[in-house]
């Protein structure tokens, strides 16, 4: 809620999202990371704003680190648009500790809480990416995978850092023109846009909500090409995380099965929020395609 309402201090219709992180997921990072406690993860809970300029994104984060109340304790700013990571992956990370002056709140005092502050096209890159690490079965964000996907998904970092005139990937060509010949290779090589439009042609969304619904459990299987989306109304948060938990269950024995419960306003803000869930990778493309259209005037023409 604090993150909603700050958000709409600098663009007029942001996209908020909370969730929870999977089981899957916790214990995969701790297999990566065996010194890490799990007391010490910092994104077991997070929640993110999507906001549509690098200017709302740059200002939002200039709040929470200089203007904003709030009370938890802010631990460390991770900013991946000044520096991106390899993957080519940018954002603004903000860790908090919670803090709660009240009883209640005292047992989890000091544990660690994520917040994300992406771009429209930092979002479109990252829903891009799981999409097809997704339906590949690579955990690409995690620099997981085929050599050729991640390289081209670092070389569309670069691409779209360009754009928002910021710092570009590591490792990538610093000339436009080498860039765009480095990304049009990987981009033939692996057919990424017929395959993106085929993931969505493919995937036929089957949604069983309730009326008003607060949380929503999504299951995706790539290999039956289905997604079910189930609404919890928000005072049946223990029916929904009992459905969360016989859900991870069955991901645990079907590796084409994905699961995650999150919290948005509404079925469409769902969608917008977790564009990949739903293989909505539109705006993803159009960038794509835009930036090896080779025509300057269109290069920093708005995606609609």
């Amino acid at each position: 809620m604090n993150l909603r309402r700050a958000a709409r201090r600098f663009d007029d219709a942001p996209i908020v999202a909370q969730r929870t992180k999977r089981l899957s997921s916790i214990v995969a990072k701790l297999d990566r990371e065996p010194l890490m406690k799990l007391s010490q993860m910092q994104d077991i809970g997070g929640c993110r704003a999507v906001v549509k300029s690098m200017s709302a994104v740059m200002a939002l984060q200039d709040f929470y680190l200089h203007k904003s109340e709030i009370k938890h304790k802010l631990s460390k700013c991770n900013d991946y648009i000044k520096e991106p990571k390899d993957t080519g992956y940018r954002g603004i990370h903000l860790i908090y500790r919670f803090f709660s002056d009240k009883e209640a709140g005292e047992p989890w005092n000091g544990l660690k809480i994520e917040m994300q502050l992406r771009s429209q096209y930092q979002h479109a890159w990252a829903t891009a990416v799981e999409t097809v690490g997704t339906f590949i079965g690579e955990a690409l964000k995690s620099s997981s995978g085929p050599d050729e996907w991640l390289r081209f998904f670092a070389l569309m970092g670069s691409v779209i850092a360009l754009r928002e005139r910021s710092s570009l990937v590591p490792d990538t060509p610093t000339k436009r023109n080498e860039l765009i010949e480095e990304l049009d290779h990987h981009s033939y090589v692996l057919k990424v846009e017929n395959r993106l439009v085929a993931f969505g042609n493919a995937l036929q969304s089957i949604k069983r909500t309730t009326e008003r619904a607060h949380w929503y459990l999504m299951k995706l299987d790539t290999n039956a090409n289905q997604l079910i989306v189930t609404g919890f109304q928000r005072d049946d948060y223990e029916n929904a995380t009992a459905s969360y938990s016989e859900a991870e269950e069955l991901v645990k024995r079907r590796s084409a099965m994905d699961a995650v419960l999150v919290s948005v306003d509404s079925l469409a803000a769902l969608e917008r929020a977790y564009p990949n869930y739903f293989a909505d990778t539109r705006i993803f493309v159009e960038l794509m395609k835009q930036a090896l259209s080779g025509h300057q005037r269109r290069i920093f023409a708005p995606v609609r």
